[in-house]
């Protein structure tokens, strides 16, 4: 899952995932020419080009200075992009050989920019050989491999759970829920307020993800942990299952009038802002975005996280943790050591915690010097409990999947579709060959 909107954000923004397809990329790379046009393509001279979503800017930027201290006479050039602006253009360079020698690229399978996808098409180099990648653990293994090779860095995970504004809680006289029943109480207090209790910006496609995804793993893999393996058997559907648990509450909360007001004309902007102001209480979100939250915030501090509950016994609470957009090496790259270098670098222990802090992931492998942030501190008991479940669209077969997702999201805000009618086209995308 991948995320961040039009307006480029500021450091350590989340861009969380390939939304986009690559159809239509020629045009769009066109109109981006003179944002990426510097990061066009490997450079003949050495310098090694790097493209990135905008949150990843603080990380890589950081690294890059301590990295330079060791190699001064390594040249790299970067270029920081919203999203979506990003992957389709650098689909559609590495799809015409020109792409550049580092660049985004998001775990598992489940967009056109995802490793799999690109590995599938020959893209990718193997990073296999590094020290790092040793010890990534078993169950992350589909987010950083396909076919026994290593083609992604990335920090670590991060989870989807609600931001909320601690002063607009305390002003209302209500606490983080922990079940649903009293998610349900304290959103018609803060509404009876004249406060919007979630604020959702589903204008922005990977937005309308999120709520799905934190509802899905209680409502379907604490109750089958095997799910993704009987969707890929054809045993199971989304129709059919607790998916349809998951979206109906989603359309619950819309009935019952607890999102702002039109919601799919609502941007990541302006739902960061409704929160951080305190016009709403709530939203759910991928802790990647928490830098984006706290700038806009009077003070950071005014803004906590919990995970967003979905059934009604805390203690079985399960949450979605997927591994956070990385890097990946070019396999046509003129700089290719050089680039492999900088990524080994990278998967060094203090380095991982620097990128994970920045990004507020908790870090793939952990020891005594790794810092997590203190508001994921109601994550960690879930994790470590061994109910946490990667990102949905991690395990997905193709990219057709999460823009259907996206689609049928907004579909049903708008009314347009009934909570069937989007799993079934979500199942219809599932089935397309990859």
């Amino acid at each position: 899952m991948n995320t961040v909107s039009g307006r480029r954000p500021g450091p350590g923004t989340v861009g969380r995932r390939g939304f986009l397809r690559a159809g239509g990329g020629v045009a769009a790379a066109a109109g981006l020419a003179p944002l990426l046009t510097a990061c066009s393509g490997s450079d003949r001279s050495g310098t090694v080009r790097v493209v990135g979503v905008a949150d990843q800017q603080k990380p890589i930027e950081e690294l890059l200075a301590l990295y330079r201290r060791s190699h001064p006479d390594d040249d790299f050039s970067t270029s920081f992009a919203p999203t979506d602006q990003v992957q389709t253009v650098v689909r559609t360079q590495l799809a015409g050989g020109n792409a550049p020698d580092l660049h985004v690229l998001f775990p598992g399978s489940g967009s056109a920019m995802s490793m799999v996808e690109l590995a599938r098409a020959g893209l990718l180099a193997d990073l296999g050989g590094q020290a790092w990648t040793r010890k990534i653990p078993a169950n992350f293994d589909a987010a950083y491999r396909h076919d026994g090779k290593t083609h992604l860095y990335s920090a670590g995970s991060s989870v989807i759970g609600t931001v909320y504004n601690k002063q607009t809680f305390a002003e209302a006289g209500v606490r983080p829920p922990r079940t649903w029943g009293q998610l349900l109480d304290v959103c018609a207090r803060l509404k009876a307020r004249g406060i919007v209790p979630i604020a959702l910006g589903a204008g922005t496609p990977w937005v309308t993800q999120l709520i799905t995804y934190a509802l899905v793993p209680g409502a379907v893999y604490a109750k089958d942990p095997r799910f993704d393996e009987a969707m890929a058997a054809g045993r199971a559907h989304f129709r059919g299952s607790g998916w349809a648990d998951a979206m109906g509450k989603y359309q619950e909360l819309q009935r019952r009038g607890f999102f702002n007001a039109n919601p799919n004309g609502t941007t990541f902007e302006q739902q960061t802002s409704l929160v951080a102001t305190g016009k709403a209480a709530m939203a759910v979100q991928v802790s990647a975005v928490l830098t984006n939250y706290r700038q806009a915030a009077q003070s950071p501090d005014d803004l906590g996280m919990f995970p967003f509950p979905g059934g009604e016994d805390p203690e079985r609470q399960w949450i979605p943790a997927g591994i956070v957009v990385g890097l990946g090496v070019s396999a046509r790259s003129r700089n290719a050591a050089r680039a492999k270098a900088f990524v080994e670098f990278l998967g060094r222990q203090e380095n991982t915690n620097r990128w994970a802090t920045a990004v507020s992931a908790i870090p793939f492998t952990r020891d005594a010097s790794t810092r997590i942030d203190p508001v994921l501190a109601d994550f960690l008991p879930i994790i470590d409990g061994g109910r946490a479940v990667p990102f949905m669209d991690q395990r997905w077969p193709n990219a057709e999947v999460q823009p259907a997702h996206f689609a049928a999201v907004q579909d049903l805000l708008a009314g347009k579709t009934d909570v069937d009618g989007a799993l079934g086209q979500m199942d219809e995308a599932y089935g397309k060959t990859p």
